[in-house]
């Protein structure tokens, strides 16, 4: 990744996913990349994405050796409580849609709020978010799925109005929404069998699209292309 300061350091959030795991190994092995933090509820610092205070004490517990130049967020659920994605009105239900919610769009704005002073404050820097295609309103001629899209169309407005507020203090800073396509994990497992990519393509061009991008706030699908908002 030679659009990145040598040496420098990442953080991947929901590191324990299928695609997260991926991304922390391609990292790994990129010489460009001289370490690569994964957080998620089973690391060291511990991370809930529905947890604002163990967010804060992971980002007070790294900052120490910060800055981190790439920072990704790999957290998401589509099945809420053992129940998939609502089909029609009548299958929404309150409480599932406010755990969609948590998960899929207020968890990753607190990521924004507490980690956002660990990026360098000069030098390009990305902090990427996996949304999905599927939270375009432009791009939705199905319908269903209510609470997912919902939830991934706030993530994008809430990443936008960060993307913009960052940039006043740290110019060169890219945020990211990022569809990484239909996936072979325990996600997408439910819905395509065993359809869709390996995590490890899935990363490799997750970090192709991240070393490409030249300007914040955009909605960017697995091959750089943009989505409609």
């Amino acid at each position: 990744m030679q659009s990145f300061t040598k040496n420098f350091s990442a953080i991947i959030f929901g590191a324990t996913g299928g695609i997260g795991a991926a991304l922390v190994a391609a990292l790994e092995q990129n010489p460009a990349c001289a370490r690569v933090i994964p957080l998620s509820r089973a690391t060291t610092p511990r991370l809930d994405i529905e947890d604002e205070a163990s967010i804060a004490a992971a980002a007070a517990a790294l900052a120490p050796d910060g800055p981190y130049a790439l920072m990704i967020d790999a957290t998401g659920a589509l099945t809420i409580d053992g129940h998939a994605p609502e089909k029609r009105l009548a299958d929404l239900d309150a409480t599932r849609l406010l755990r969609a919610f948590a998960i899929n769009a207020i968890g990753p704005a607190l990521l924004a709020k507490h980690f956002a002073d660990l990026l360098p404050r000069q030098g390009r820097c990305v902090f990427a978010t996996l949304s999905a295609r599927v939270g375009s309103i432009g791009d939705n001629r199905l319908g269903g799925w209510y609470g997912y899209r919902a939830s991934k169309a706030a993530l994008n407005q809430l990443w936008t109005c960060a993307a913009i507020e960052i940039a006043r203090k740290r110019p060169d800073a890219l945020l990211l929404c990022l569809h990484p396509g239909t996936v072979a994990t325990s996600l997408s497992r439910p819905f395509v069998g065993d359809g869709g990519d390996a995590p490890s393509l899935c990363a490799q061009r997750l970090l192709r699209v991240i070393e490409g991008a030249t300007t914040t706030a955009k909605f960017l699908d697995q091959n750089g292309n943009t989505v409609l908002w």
